[in-house]
């Protein structure tokens, strides 16, 4: 009985999952060419942008020109400098919480 009960509990996770996979081909495509104009985005300004990442991901969901991650950027410089920004936050919070435990 128990193992009848795992594999319902096996389908249903591979069927939401399915089903999940195949809605996501349901999304609309972005069009940003209108972004892509000027000078690209560097280091600094993806460490910017990691930094403020938190407030941006607030700020996004009710504003339709907020997006968290800048699409006319260099690319890995970008990337690295976003990582370490944002990784800023997570240190924090880790530091903090460890305080509350002892």
């Amino acid at each position: 009985m128990k193992s009848l009960k795992n594999l319902y509990g096996l389908l249903f996770t591979v069927l939401l999952v399915a089903g999940l996979v195949f809605l996501a081909g349901c999304a609309n495509k972005q069009v940003v060419s209108d972004c892509l104009s000027g000078q690209p985005y560097g280091f600094w300004a993806g460490l910017w942008h990691g930094i403020i990442a938190p407030i941006d991901l607030i700020a996004m969901l009710w504003r339709d020109d907020v997006s968290v991650f800048a699409t006319n950027n260099n690319g890995a410089w970008y990337a690295f400098g976003f990582m370490i920004g944002s990784g800023g936050w997570g240190f924090l919070g880790g530091k903090g919480a460890s305080k509350c435990r002892k």
